[in-house]
């Protein structure tokens, strides 16, 4: 692997950064100063420092759950609000990692964070039907037989095929969990508005067989442990 390649894969450097950092004798191998980000290192073998600390080499894919906070927004990059990625500043490599999805900024709850992009499109692929459970607070009470319509699914608004069965538990008559097999576009809030209601708080507690850790408070994030990352890969 090249000297560089490995500096920008494992730091937060880019690679005119890490060219500098290289002419300047901030990194060495093995003890002993760099001559060109061309150089060819073996990482299972070699130690590279940078200003005298070792330079780790990072997981090859990294896979993280969030509790969402409400008031920011799923994406890499928006000059008018907040972001998630804002909360990971100190993770190397942000910028490479993407949601497993999106949840609206007024949305809270389970967010998946990942760098595989074949892993997040096996969740987020229609053919997988990824079950997902939220819980919603409605504006006005939930109307006579709604968990029967949304068994039979809800032909919602501009669309030409009902939603896919799904399973309403009614908590109190404003309060209700939601556990939906699809992902369309704004589809919890939409099938209430096609209900004649509103989705006025909106949080999602679990994709797959992965549930928001209750440790976690809004804006924290942590690891997925292997048995998560697997459970979700079915």
């Amino acid at each position: 692997m090249r000297l560089d390649k490995y500096i920008c894969d494992n730091t937060s450097l880019t690679r005119s950064l890490a060219t500098k950092a290289i002419k300047s004798g901030r990194i060495k191998v093995n003890h002993k100063k760099a001559k060109s980000g061309s150089d060819k290192i073996q990482p299972d073998c070699d130690s590279v420092f940078f200003d005298g600390q070792v330079i780790q080499p990072q997981p090859h894919n990294r896979y993280y759950m969030m509790h969402k906070p409400e008031g920011v927004v799923c994406a890499n990059s928006d000059g008018a609000h907040a972001l998630v990625f804002d909360l990971m500043s100190q993770e190397l490599n942000a910028d490479k990692l993407h949601t497993v999805g999106r949840l609206d900024k007024d949305t809270t709850g389970l967010l998946l964070i990942t760098d595989d992009g074949q892993w997040s499109h096996q969740i987020t692929s229609p053919k997988h039907h990824q079950q997902k459970v939220y819980r919603a607070w409605l504006a006005e009470p939930l109307i006579k037989h709604a968990e029967q319509q949304v068994e039979q699914g809800i032909l919602l608004k501009d669309e030409l095929k009902p939603t896919l069965p799904a399973q309403l538990e009614r908590i109190s008559d404003t309060q209700v969990l939601l556990t939906i097999n699809e992902g369309r576009y704004h589809q919890v809030k939409r099938m209430f508005a096609a209900m004649g209601n509103r989705v006025v708080k909106l949080h999602r507690h679990s994709i797959g067989g992965v549930t928001l850790d209750a440790q976690l408070a809004p804006g924290e994030y942590r690891m997925l442990s292997d048995d998560e990352v697997q459970a979700l890969s079915k």
